[in-house]
Order: structure tokens, then sequence, then C-alpha cells
């Protein structure tokens, strides 16, 4: 493999690893063991450094535009032929669980793409998008632009539950 590669794989790694340590710490949490999850947490962020450091000897971030495109090709590929394929399979072998967890995020990074594709428009214009509030669904991850929905389209996820993205 050429250090390219390597860098793309030791960058998805540290990013799989500070995900991971952040359930692991949510959970240490739930179980009422605070400085665990602080332990966790303290992983997590220095697998972000690390992962951010091998983004940055492989060239990104770029300029918004660049990064907005770039985004834009890796959530097309999600939505139409990743987990497409992912849900097949899941429903192959009767997983329902798996097959609601990637028809969840199917629907998601197609909302994603919509959301770049504006975010590119303005962006290409020289502009930022209009100031507005910016919403999650904390069980899908629904991505909602202006005001939550009073429950999500998606999961049916109450509005109170959202998070607010600052």
């Amino acid at each position: 493999m050429s250090t390219d590669q390597n860098l793309q794989s030791a960058f998805a790694g540290e990013s799989q690893a500070n995900r991971k340590y952040l359930a692991f710490a949510h959970a240490a949490d739930a179980e009422g063991l605070p400085q665990i999850a602080k332990v966790f947490r303290a992983a997590a962020q220095a697998e972000t450094v690390h992962a951010l450091a091998h983004l940055r000897v492989l060239g990104w971030p770029k300029a918004t535009v660049k990064n907005l495109q770039a985004a834009m090709e890796g959530e097309n590929y999600e939505f139409t032929k990743m987990y497409p394929q992912f849900i097949e399979e899941a429903n192959r072998e009767n997983n329902k669980a798996a097959a609601t967890s990637f028809g969840n995020a199917n629907q998601v990074e197609e909302i994603h793409y919509a959301i770049y594709t504006a975010a590119l428009q303005s962006a290409s214009a020289g502009k930022d998008m209009p100031a507005q509030g910016i919403y999650v669904c904390p069980v899908c991850g629904n991505t909602v632009l202006g005001k939550a929905p009073e429950k999500c389209p998606i999961c049916s996820t109450p509005k109170e539950k959202f998070t607010t993205i600052v």
C-alpha cells in the first residue's frame, strides 16, 4: 500500500474510534461511571486530533466549494448505491434492526445531499446560506433547516428531542 492509502486507512480508523469511544462514554455515564466516561471522551478527542492530522496530510480540507463537492459525492454514493445494497442484504438476512438503521440513514443521506446542493449554490456565488435554525433528530439523524418538525417524518421522534445545531 502507498502512504496515501495508509493515511486514508488511518483516518478512517481514528474516525471510527472517536465515534465508538463517545458511545462508550455515553454507556459509562448511563451506568453511573462519570470518570470512566471522561476517560472515553478524552480518548475520543485524542482520536479526533489524530484523524484531523492525517486528513491535513492528505490535503484536506480544501476551499468550501471543493469540500461541498466532495461531501455531495460521498452522500450521493451512500444513498444511491451503498445503503440500497446494505438494505437489500439485511432484508435477505431478515435482519430488521439493520434494515431499519440502514433505511433511516439512507433517507437522511439524500437530505444531506440536498442541503449540500443548496450550500454549494450559495458558496459558488460567494455567499453564505441564509441564517436559519438547523435541527438533527437524535434517533435517525434527520437534518432539518428552518424549524424542527412536530414529529420526525422518518422515525416519528417528537420535536422536543431534536438537537439544535449552533
